[in-house]
């Protein structure tokens, strides 16, 4: 990694009253993508291939995304893949169909349904504090983990600081143990309960919540609960020190700025992201993955149910969305909603979801894109779903 990549890595020197040490590699938080209410174009039922490639393309033209991929399923399971752009900058070469992408807060999801799946076995309470499972790990300025649920961790309810907020600028290998030494620096955002507000701790401690349980990693739960259970050949969870993307993918890029250069910046160690965001994947698989979920084949009804229990959600999520335990439900133009998550990291951003009746639809792009491309990924999501 060459010493203008390091930059891009590490945080910006911008300050806003407080100390704000937000790392590049956290530029969106891990979390799902910082826009406005949500404005697709208006769906046609007669949108098809043709439709989604021009959005695609729109995305590289108009927005000036690297490259940009999609993977859509109908309702009889058959799945259409689309790619435009270029997938190296540097060679030219072509983006993989279905290429492997670090999918950010998608992660969340898998997290989520670990700890569910955990609750139906009766190991975990959903309404249990956290100080039940971690007794007196979670302390601080108005923090007390025997004051929050584990349902609170998982719906961004607890008040926890966001520990992604405060990282230093090192690139580097991040034991979870240490992220949550960042966060409990500072003080609670709120009294447990009392709002909403999304914070990467929350998930922090969920991982370490499945760990002390099963007395196994997390990425092994995730492997062999989720990923193996429903066949996700092409999806993984990083080992420490890994900072190459094991499969076929395309480069990712950062900008610092709009007409700033694009920095390749695929290779780094994303350990910072943890249990909220570590994870690799691919549209398809995470259709697959989201699909799998929404038909009870992960969880059983009533831990089904829980996960779809929804609050009304702020920011980064658009107008509209609701967050349920590690889920999110987004209002479609055409009418009802999809289910799904979304995510960022540093390289790459991600949108989609499922809709009840088994349509899915996933798109990425190889940057972080500015609010009008967030909202066009945001578009060809809805109109993949809406014809």
């Amino acid at each position: 990694m060459g010493e203008q990549a390091r930059q891009a890595l590490r945080p910006s020197g911008r300050r806003s009253g407080r100390r704000r040490t937000v790392p590049a590699a956290a530029a969106v938080a891990v979390g799902i993508m910082t826009m406005g209410a949500l404005a697709p174009p208006a769906a046609s039922a007669a949108a098809g291939p043709d439709t989604l490639r021009k959005g695609l393309n729109a995305l590289v033209h108009t927005d000036g995304v690297p490259a940009a991929l999609a993977s859509v399923e109908d309702r009889d399971g058959r799945t259409r893949t689309y790619t435009a752009g270029v997938g190296d900058l540097a060679t030219g070469a072509k983006v993989p169909r279905d290429g492997q992408v670090r999918i950010g807060s998608n992660t969340k999801t898998f997290t989520a349904v670990v700890v569910l799946q955990l609750v139906g076995e009766g190991r975990i309470g959903l309404d249990a504090t956290v100080g039940t499972y971690l007794p007196g790990l979670v302390r601080g300025d108005g923090i007390d983990g025997r004051r929050i649920t584990v349902r609170q961790l998982l719906q961004h309810t607890s008040g926890l600081p966001d520990y992604s907020k405060y990282l230093s600028d090192d690139i580097r290998y991040y034991d979870p143990r240490e992220l949550l030494d960042v966060a409990l620096r500072h003080k609670a955002d709120f009294a447990p309960g009392t709002q909403w507000a999304y914070s990467n701790t929350n998930y922090l401690v969920a991982g370490l919540l499945v760990q002390k349980v099963t007395g196994h990693p997390l990425a092994e739960e995730i492997d062999r609960r989720v990923v193996r259970r429903v066949g996700l050949r092409h999806t993984y969870f990083p080992a420490p020190g890994e900072v190459t993307i094991r499969e076929r993918h395309p480069r990712g890029y950062y900008q610092d700025s709009a007409g700033a250069p694009l920095v390749d910046a695929t290779e780094w160690d994303p350990s910072w992201a943890w249990a909220a965001g570590q994870m690799v994947s691919t549209n398809s698989d995470l259709n697959r993955f989201f699909g799998a979920l929404l038909a009870g084949r992960l969880l059983p009804k009533a831990q089904l149910d829980q996960m779809r229990t929804t609050v009304p959600a702020g920011h980064p999520f658009p107008a509209g969305a609701r967050y349920g335990l590690g889920l999110v439900s987004t209002p479609l133009s055409c009418g009802g909603v999809y289910w799904g998550h979304g995510g960022s990291m540093t390289g790459y951003e991600t949108r989609g979801g499922v809709t009840e009746d088994g349509r899915a639809a996933d798109v990425a792009v190889t940057t972080q894109p500015g609010q009008a491309a967030q909202e066009h990924m945001a578009g060809v999501v809805d109109t993949a779903l809406c014809r």
